[in-house]
């Protein structure tokens, strides 16, 4: 007797079938989830008079991955999905490996973006914003580095490539939702000065996760982007603008080989033949309809952002 195929072989078998929409909500979910707690947690800070301090520094960067982990919770009671749906773990190391050469490419060959776009906009009148980095001077630098590079690779992980892009997958297309969620998850972090560079990690990101149909490389990876910079700002080897500081020659070096990094694996994943699910009739409208509560109040945001 012949042996059927699956028809899910291949394929995630915990995708999430909920469209485009959920997507969208998802997004304007946390950024009001996000906001709320925000509120609450300035009264907190004025209450206790801790402007400017390193606690109030810790508080608000632990506001977002409270935030998701409400967004996250109240997905999976509505969606009765399980947690494996939401947020598929297992991968490929392959694609581990990608993902570092992806990042060792962005960190060093891109990260330069961010500096152009503040001169740009210096000369319109901005002032760039002081560095909102806790001390990270000799331990401090260990709870900087779970507080700002683990909690947050987690947390924004489990939504963008997670939540929000298997969602979206399902009507606006696989190439569509990396767009799509790269574009929210810049603007999710109200930026103005490092915009371009987490749009462009965003699409990449979601990129890797769509070939990997799994968060963990985007985790690891997202993980060693904030890492590397917070160490290597501990040791003094690179300056609040991002900036490494180390010889022209090494300077140059390091460019050329982080681009030819970023171009493999870039390359690699393109190569990498996966299916590609088509974009739906409105999927794309129906993700702005319900993802612009929250891309308003972050585009709000953002503007504030250049005063």
């Amino acid at each position: 007797m012949e042996k059927q195929e699956n028809p899910q072989s291949g394929q995630n078998k915990y995708a999430l079938p909920l469209g485009s929409a959920a997507g969208g909500l998802s997004y304007s979910a946390v950024v009001l989830i996000n906001l709320i707690i925000s509120v609450i947690a300035s009264g907190v800070v004025a209450l206790a008079s801790i402007q400017g301090t390193d606690a109030h520094k810790y508080i608000s960067v632990l506001v977002s991955p409270i935030a998701v982990a409400i967004t996250l919770t109240l997905a999976i009671k509505v969606s009765k999905q399980p947690v494996r749906a939401i947020v598929p773990v297992k991968t490929n190391p392959k694609y581990i490996l990608i993902g570092v050469m992806l990042i060792f490419g962005l960190l060093f060959s891109l990260n330069s973006v961010n500096e152009y776009l503040i001169k740009l906009f210096e000369l319109m009148g901005y002032v760039r914003k002081k560095n909102p980095l806790p001390d990270i001077s000799g331990w401090h630098v260990v709870p900087a580095l779970l507080a700002i590079a683990v909690l947050p690779a987690i947390a924004e992980e489990i939504l963008f490539r997670g939540l929000m892009l298997n969602n979206a997958e399902e009507g606006a297309g696989t190439i569509r939702a990396i767009f799509l969620t790269g574009f929210c998850f810049a603007l999710y972090h109200g930026s103005v000065e490092q915009t371009i560079y987490q749009f462009i990690c965003g699409c990449l990101f979601g990129f890797l996760a769509a070939r990997s149909r799994s968060v963990t490389p985007t985790v690891i990876i997202h993980f060693l982007n904030n890492a590397v910079i917070i160490v290597l700002m501990a040791c003094g080897l690179i300056d609040e603008s991002g900036m490494l500081i180390m010889p022209q020659t090494a300077t140059i070096i390091v460019s050329v080989l982080s681009a030819l990094s970023l171009i493999g694996a870039v390359v690699w994943l393109i190569l990498d033949k996966k299916e590609v699910k088509k974009c739906k009739e409105g999927g794309v409208k129906h993700f702005f309809i319900f993802a612009a509560v929250g891309i308003g109040a972050m585009i709000l945001v953002w503007i504030s952002g250049l005063f």
